[in-house]
């Protein structure tokens, strides 16, 4: 049996979300649900009830982050400098 990253899916108020995402990644969230709900004998839960306990799971075991966000003295936000403009494929 897998040991899947996340657990059940609480049912919480839903909040409206407006995102694209490309298909290959909507696939797998659909793919994961359906073996989520395997996992955890529910039923399969909207994929893009997913995308917030990922998110949440991806910050909390992010060495990275947790040092940068002690290391501004656990300020909410944290300024993540970005890299130089340079030329566009575009």
């Amino acid at each position: 049996m897998a040991k899947l990253k996340l657990g059940p899916i609480p049912n919480d108020k839903p909040v409206k979300v407006v995102l694209s995402l490309p298909g290959a990644l909507h696939r797998d969230l659909v793919a994961y649900a359906e073996v989520l709900a395997r996992e955890t004998d529910e039923p399969v839960p909207d994929p893009v009830k997913l995308i917030v306990p990922m998110l949440e799971r991806f910050i909390a075991t992010d060495r990275e982050f947790a040092k940068a966000r002690r290391e501004a003295g656990g300020a909410a936000s944290i300024s993540v400098s970005q890299p130089a403009p340079g030329p566009s494929s575009a």
